[in-house]
């Protein structure tokens, strides 16, 4: 059965518009007794206005429609439907149904979706996200060093190790061998163990005075790396690969013949974010995610276990987490489809093995994985698996999330809460070494659980007056747990609303705007900043109407991402507080490996390059000439 849908907006009446839908039945048979499911980012506000048919139900980006009593759409004919009442004005052209079906006598019918159609004005091409670029040096860096003296030469058939060098050197060699080819497996071979006409060898040096993750490359004969730990070794390493492989790929490049690299990363924190609830990502993808963090010399991977749309860990303890929790359907009605599902059951979790697998991977290329469970907020896989949690007396729906979904929070009025929590992190920080736990802490409605009786028992026994307050007595008790267990809390900027967390042991990340990130340096708080504006990954790369991606925080171009200086007006006095800067991969819109190529790169290779190299360094007609050479999901 062929059925289509267009989507049209036009800008009357404001401030959000009209979206205007039509189905069209291509097949032999007609449709009767139907309803049309769409999943979206521009929603339905409460108060709205549909002509031609009627809004069924709605949860978040989940819209179910009828057609007017008894309409029968007869084979080539079609259905119209006007809404006004939408939540925003739409940006681009993936902001209306992303997908779509017709569900009719209990079964549902695939629909085929068109972009999102302005109504008056052809749209402009997109120009090119990157310029042709230029080198300043011959050499496949990224991120470029912060000092560098080499003179380009050819490259060696292969770099071997020099005699004597210890097992420990060896291993670690063999290992960013192994890296390059599981992102380029048809490429050349970088490392062995023994000389071969045209190789040219590799020593390794201690110097102790050497910072934890700098290093130092001195070319000659033999090339001789030197460093006071294994990470700088590896960073080391990764370097000579990342020259070799562009001088094997790319006739633009070439090898060091004499000179030297001295090299230090100029952040501690250089951390990248990967959401794998509002789109499930396989175990090899997320392998394969962390492989590419650790060829751009990423030392953090911030793992976004759970969030309204799945719960992706498994907790023995409370098997229905991913038993209910990790999966949406069209006839599951607490966790139904969202942006980019069709009606059948998606999603998934990680079993704990594979948790562990996924840290010990990183851990082997020097990478640390910090777990994020959401905490109060963002948890409406969790009330819809756990319904024991729920107050029985709060009104349904009584808020809603910025995002649409209805009584979304952990509730702090509820005793069982803290027991199941306990229970999760206990069980969490048994896999996850890494002394940074992420509890989330943004986004939780303003005026969350002020129609729960519990929580209002519990705000007038403590002397809380509303909801953030309420919030920052609920995180101050996640906080206690964290620190019995040795870990630091990490969240969002959120956490410090309401009176926020004790700034001892807690790490903040500014992700709002970036004046945020010295507001709560000025609190006291550690900040990491990884604000939307320049370094979240999911936002559109341009204004055009033809560009892909989520527009809040306005076009994000990777010129824009490059640019931005993290520090900022940060004050002398405050830089002690700034730990370093984050990249967040957001998936609401990330429906395939396609998808996520296409908006992640190549902002990812900017955010490395930024937390690694000094702004004296950097220069972006350099990076776009070098950025082309570099791996893909």
């Amino acid at each position: 059965m062929t059925l289509f849908l267009e989507n049209h907006w036009a800008p009357e009446p404001a401030p959000a518009g009209t979206w205007t839908l039509r189905l069209t039945n291509l097949s032999e048979a007609a449709l009767a007794d139907f309803t049309l499911s769409v999943t979206t980012i521009t929603r339905l506000m409460p108060d709205h206005h549909v002509e031609g048919g009627r809004l069924v139900r709605r949860t978040a980006n989940f819209h179910e429609f009828a057609p007017p009593e008894g309409l029968r759409l007869a084979p080539g004919a079609s259905w119209t439907l006007r809404a006004e009442g939408l939540n925003r004005s739409p940006f681009h052209r993936n902001d209306a149904a992303k997908t779509a079906w017709v569900t009719m006598g209990g079964s549902h019918l695939p629909v085929q979706t068109g972009d999102l159609m302005q109504a008056s004005g052809a749209p402009a091409l997109p120009p090119p996200r990157l310029p042709e670029g230029r080198l300043t040096l011959p050499f496949a860096l990224l991120p470029w060093p912060n000092a560098i003296t080499a003179d380009p030469g050819p490259a060696p058939v292969i770099l071997h190790a020099a005699p004597g060098t210890a097992p420990a050197d060896l291993r670690l060699m063999l290992s960013v061998d192994a890296l390059h080819a599981r992102l380029f497996p048809s490429a050349r071979k970088l490392f062995q163990l023994s000389p071969a006409p045209g190789s040219r060898a590799l020593a390794f040096a201690t110097d102790a005075s050497l910072a934890p993750e700098a290093c130092r490359l001195s070319f000659g004969p033999t090339i001789t790396l030197t460093a006071s730990t294994e990470a700088g070794r590896r960073f080391g390493l990764i370097s000579l690969a990342q020259m070799l492989h562009g001088a094997f790929t790319d006739p633009a490049f070439r090898f060091p013949a004499s000179g030297e690299i001295a090299d230090a990363p100029r952040y501690g924190w250089r951390g990248c974010h990967l959401d794998v609830s509002r789109h499930f990502w396989s175990l090899d993808e997320v392998m394969r995610v962390i492989d590419l963090l650790a060829w751009q010399k990423l030392n953090l991977f911030h793992w976004h276990l759970t969030d309204d749309e799945g719960w992706r860990a498994e907790i023995r303890a409370y098997p229905e987490l991913t038993d209910a929790g990790a999966h949406r359907a069209a006839d599951t009605p607490a966790m139904l489809p969202q942006l980019g599902d069709g009606p059948a059951r998606s999603g998934g979790y990680y079993t704990q093995d594979q948790m562990r697998a996924v840290v010990a991977h990183a851990a082997s290329l020097g990478i640390e994985v910090m777990p994020e469970i959401e905490t109060p907020g963002h948890a409406a896989c969790v009330v819809a698996a756990l319904p024991f949690l729920v107050d029985p007396d709060e009104t349904p729906s009584s808020y809603h999330s910025v995002q649409g979904y209805p009584n979304n929070s952990w509730n702090p009025g509820i005793p069982e809460t803290f027991t199941v929590l306990e229970t999760i992190i206990e069980e969490l920080c048994a896999i996850f070494p890494s002394r940074h736990f992420h509890i989330g802490g943004d986004e939780v409605a303003r005026n969350a659980w002020l129609q729960s009786p519990r929580a209002r028992v519990l705000m007038q026994r403590e002397g809380l007056a509303g909801t953030f307050e309420l919030q920052s007595w609920f995180l101050k008790r996640i906080k206690a747990m964290l620190s019995a267990r040795g870990k630091v809390l990490v969240g969002w900027n959120e956490v410090a609303h309401g009176g926020g967390v004790p700034p001892e042991d807690t790490l903040l990340m500014a992700w709002e705007k970036p004046e945020v990130g010295i507001e709560l340096a000025e609190q006291g708080y550690d900040v990491v900043m990884t604000p939307g504006q320049a370094y979240y990954l999911d936002m559109v790369q341009g204004a055009d109407w033809l560009e892909n991606g989520a527009g809040w925080a306005g076009p994000v171009p990777p010129a824009q991402t490059y640019a931005y200086e993290a520090e900022g007006d940060f004050p002398e006095a405050l830089r002690g507080h700034m730990r370093g800067i984050q990249a967040c991969i957001w998936c609401e819109h990330f429906t395939t490996r396609d998808w996520f190529n296409d908006l992640v790169f190549p902002r990812l290779s900017a955010v490395a390059e930024a937390g690694w190299t000094l702004p004296a360094h950097k220069d972006w007609l350099r990076f776009a000439a070098q950025v082309r050479l570099h791996p893909a999901l």
